[in-house]
């Protein structure tokens, strides 16, 4: 994975991964990539400095727990408090990242809880969903990369579901 500092054509600045400039170039073509803060598409790479790594450690500046920020939204313009679209904009990055985390457990229990599991069928039952050949009704299962893009192509909306920590263990 690869992690891209993006800028929209508002100037927000935001963060987004990917699995590789590749897969940015073809999201962004597609117009997938969307500023969280203003919904434009009109995305690109912000100048980013390298990460490199020494064998000696620096000593960050300590700050307060309740005004850590994460390094790539330091350069982002602070959002006033009054900001309807960010209400959470002034919250330490644990906070925020904890109810983002539980958000996308709710919306994944919902989507699991009213849909049925079609497995690897996943692609098959979606196409026949589109051509009429079976019933219209909420699906979820698995299907490769390769064969959600071309569902994509034909016009058959397709999403992946919310990937959560947990996942990765």
């Amino acid at each position: 994975m690869i992690r891209y500092t993006l800028v929209c054509g508002n100037t927000h600045n935001f963060e987004g991964w990917f699995r590789n400039s590749d897969d940015f170039e073809m999201q962004c073509t597609r117009h997938l990539v969307v500023c969280p803060v203003c919904g434009a598409t009109d995305v690109r790479k912000a100048l980013m400095a390298p990460a490199v790594s020494t064998s000696r450690k620096k000593e960050a500046p300590s700050c307060p727990a309740d005004t850590e920020v994460r390094p790539a939204q330091a350069s982002a313009p602070a959002a006033p408090a009054t900001t309807p679209m960010q209400p959470s904009a002034l919250l330490p990055v644990d906070i925020r990242h904890k109810e983002i985390v539980e958000t996308l457990r709710e919306v994944r229990a919902r989507i699991i809880e009213n849909s049925e599991n079609v497995g690897a069928d996943f692609a098959t039952e979606a196409r026949k969903m589109h051509y009429g050949e079976a019933e219209e009704r909420s699906i979820y299962g698995e299907t490769t990369p390769q064969d959600a893009e071309a569902l994509l192509d034909e016009g058959i909306a397709v999403l992946p579901l919310p990937e959560l920590p947990e996942d990765k263990n």
